[in-house]
């Protein structure tokens, strides 16, 4: 992966690699463009409440923190614990696949090089995967 000019290769991070808050910012607004118009990523839309901008909020916050930049959903709710946070909700592998699509087409948009996209992409199909729980 490409490091960004002036950054040891001890401190590049997804987040920077991304775009920090700028492309965290296009990638979950993406994200969540897809899974409100595609219809194949109805089940997985249908989580969620009739708005998306909680999510969006909550989503930005906690990659934020999992890309390695600022902390901001543990700053804001505690330790992100995002099974437990799921499991009220039945996510079967229908719903992991349709979150895995809008998850990837977010990603395409971004055009990220190619070894940081494919980092990134086995990242959340590992965290897609954990969040099953039927």
């Amino acid at each position: 992966m490409k490091r960004p000019e002036k950054v040891s290769a001890d401190q590049v991070t997804p987040y920077l690699l991304i775009g920090e808050e700028k492309g965290l910012n296009k990638l979950v607004e993406r994200f969540y463009f897809y899974m409100d118009t595609l219809d194949e990523a109805k089940r997985c839309r249908d989580l969620h409440g009739q708005s998306l901008e909680g999510a969006k909020m909550k989503l930005k916050m906690f990659l934020s923190g999992w890309f390695g930049g600022p902390q901001l959903f543990m700053e804001k709710y505690g330790h992100p614990r995002m099974r437990m946070r799921h499991m009220p909700f039945k996510i079967t592998t229908i719903e992991r696949d349709e979150w895995l699509l809008c998850m990837r087409k977010a990603m395409d948009d971004l055009k990220l090089n190619e070894e940081f996209d494919g980092y990134l992409w086995e990242s959340f199909k590992r965290f897609a995967e954990h969040m099953r729980n039927h």
